[in-house]
């Protein structure tokens, strides 16, 4: 694969000789290699050749346009190469928050509640065409939460299992009212960090590949799993956006869904910092 991408690299940027590169990892829908420690190429493994070719053009035109409204950085697109379903952006600084979680996320409140303020202000004209519409109802978030428990059900303690089961058998909350422009896959993985407590600072937001027009609060909840729900509440008093009280019963419901969706994924693929992750916040996301 190292040849593969330095071959793609030097194809899409003539001039350029690749001296490095390294797998960074992968995900349900992407594979993303480092490139001489510049830059990041993803590829996206999910979909047919059109469908895959469709979605790199939206994501490079979705990333001009969040590159205009965000106060953090997002990825710069170098180069793209749609028909192979491959993305080269210039590569951010930081680790991802999931390597490095932090004992206190207040210096996180503040960066990440403007970036929300900022993302979901974003007006809905500017990004019809290039962001698809999420109208997943909170339903189906349920059912595919109920298969991932069948996956981890046997790794959990009985007091978890309990927690779990009386959450998968209540009913989901009403559909949201409104939709705006979302990450919509706003987990520790795509957070960049760096500096040390309590200097911390938010270096980037990455992997817009799932951005849609949505419901604010799944952008919320994934805070609220990976954050705690005490920093999940501070971003949402200091955005003064669009999610307000009435909505928390779904930020709860996506966090809870959102954790059983990564223990599963880090059952599955032996990913063991995101069943890490999820054992340590599962307590607190299910209280």
């Amino acid at each position: 694969m190292g040849d593969e991408v330095r071959a793609l690299v030097e194809r899409l940027l003539p001039g350029r000789e690749v001296r490095t590169v390294v797998r960074l990892g992968g995900g349900l829908d992407h594979e993303a290699h480092e490139v001489d420690g510049e830059l990041v190429v993803r590829r996206r493994r999910t979909g047919d050749p059109d469908e895959r070719a469709a979605a790199v053009r939206r994501e490079a035109a979705l990333l001009e346009v969040v590159a205009g409204v965000s106060p953090l950085p997002v990825p710069e697109v170098v180069a793209a190469d749609p028909e192979a379903g491959v993305l080269v952006l210039r590569e951010l600084p930081g680790r991802p928050l999931l390597d490095r979680p932090l004992a206190d996320p207040a210096p996180l409140v503040a960066p990440l509640a403007g970036f929300l303020r900022a993302l979901h202000a974003t007006p809905v004209d500017r990004v019809e065409g290039i962001a698809p519409r999420d109208a997943t109802p909170p339903a189906e978030w349920l059912a595919e939460a109920r298969d991932a428990y069948q996956v981890v059900a046997p790794g959990l303690p009985g007091a978890d299992r309990q927690r779990v089961e009386a959450f998968l058998d209540a009913p989901p909350p009403a559909p949201p009212a409104v939709a705006v422009l979302c990450h919509n896959d706003l987990g520790a993985e795509h957070l960049l960090v760096d500096g040390e407590p309590p200097a911390v600072v938010v270096t980037g937001v990455i992997d817009w590949g799932d951005a849609a027009l949505g419901d604010p609060a799944v952008d919320l909840a994934r805070l609220h799993r990976d954050l705690g729900p005490a920093a999940a509440e501070a971003i949402r008093r200091r955005d003064d956006g669009l999610i307000g009280d009435e909505d928390l019963d779904r930020v709860a419901f996506y966090a809870r869904c959102a954790l059983l969706e990564d223990l599963a994924y880090g059952v599955r693929s032996g990913d063991e910092r995101y069943r890490r992750a999820a054992l340590a916040n599962l307590a607190r996301t299910f209280a």
